[in-house]
């Protein structure tokens, strides 16, 4: 006699969920391509970086490369985000001015007050409605290119360039829509890209999977950018000090996150060369409260950690609530262009956008 499968119900559930969602989705983008949806456009050059999954893949690394990019060239640049999580406040909010930051990370949102912080003359500002806040910016700065923090899904506002991420050590992800897996859309959504870029490209065999993945769903294209996070130095959580990477080779530390990635942040640490002793994940977002310090100090100190490493994303949220002997750093994180960096520059700087089938 067959045993059931008491996983298969909930299976078929999801199943069906995400069939539906994505035939929403489908709506949705066949609406804007008929035009019974309107998207507009702003009077400069607007660059998205988004993804197709849930999750981290590394968008903030790489708005923060961007922006840094186009600063060095003279460009005055400002970057929108949702402000994901924030606390709900003011429809348009300036998170920076370009000069002084004006919000903190529970007003801004925790990777828009990250970006602000890491790119110092960049107007950084959060709203819902991506198209409204550009116009909002651009009514009271002189701004000749926007970045969109996680923009690809915004349909509403006209892109120059799209550069959409895929994460090579999640190619499962890209196997069906949520809830059943962790597709926004469906993987055809990336012919709307200009560009894709694998991240966490380190191994070739994760990046071959999700190449994989892309002929077996039939989209055209063989040339991915190819993108690595890593380890640049050790920032205080309490200051501004910063410390080489050489400081924490050897040491031992605590680790605390409340990121989307847990996994990649333990990786770092590990290529880093710091000896990890023990670990605190939070779901992505977390909001930290006084116990939750005091519970990770007790750990940090009874499994011996000379100090704790948390991310640059959650620094701004731990600092409130550390005491001045505290030895709290974050790890900083850089995008290195591992392939394609100078096909990448052209586009970000303005060259002609291609499309993804023509980058083959």
């Amino acid at each position: 006699m067959a045993l059931s499968d008491p996983g298969q119900p909930v299976r078929k559930w999801l199943s069906g969920a995400a069939f539906i969602y994505g035939l929403i989705v489908r709506l949705r983008h066949w609406c804007y391509g008929r035009g019974w949806l309107a998207s507009s456009r702003l009077p400069c050059r607007v660059v998205s970086v988004g993804n197709l999954t849930v999750g981290g893949t590394g968008k903030t690394p790489i708005v923060i490369l961007l922006a840094n990019w186009l600063q060095a060239e003279g460009r005055r640049v400002a970057v929108l985000s949702r402000g994901y999580k924030r606390v709900k406040g003011l429809e348009h909010l300036l998170v920076s001015d370009g000069t002084s930051m004006l919000a903190g990370p529970a007003a801004a949102g925790d990777e828009p007050f990250l970006i602000a912080r890491r790119c110092p003359g960049t107007i950084v500002a959060v709203g819902a409605d991506r198209a409204a806040l550009g116009r909002w910016v651009l009514a009271q700065y002189s701004v000749d290119c926007i970045i969109l923090d996680d923009g690809f899904q915004h349909l509403g506002l006209h892109r120059d360039v799209d550069v959409v991420l895929l994460d090579a050590t999640d190619a499962a992800g890209l196997d069906a829509m949520v809830p059943a897996g962790r597709l926004r859309e469906p993987l055809c959504g990336l012919g709307r890209a200009t560009a894709v870029a694998v991240t966490r490209a380190d191994s070739e065999e994760d990046v071959a999977a999700v190449h994989g993945r892309l002929r077996m769903a039939g989209i055209p294209f063989h040339d991915a950018i190819e993108v690595s996070f890593k380890p640049e130095s050790l920032v205080s959580v309490q200051a501004e000090n910063i410390q080489p990477l050489e400081w924490g080779r050897g040491q031992k530390a605590w680790l605390v996150s409340g990121i989307g990635n847990a996994e990649s942040f333990r990786r770092s640490a590990g290529s880093a060369g710091i000896d990890v002793v023990g670990e605190t994940a939070f779901r992505d977002h977390y909001r930290y409260q006084a116990e939750d310090v005091s519970r990770i100090r007790a750990d940090a100190q009874s499994a011996g950690a000379d100090f704790v490493l948390t991310t640059e994303k959650d620094a701004g949220k731990l600092s409130v609530f550390l005491q001045l002997q505290d030895s709290w750093w974050a790890l900083r994180i850089r995008a290195d262009i591992m392939h394609g960096e100078e096909r990448l520059r052209r586009l970000i700087m303005g060259g002609r956008a291609q499309g993804l089938e023509s980058s083959a």
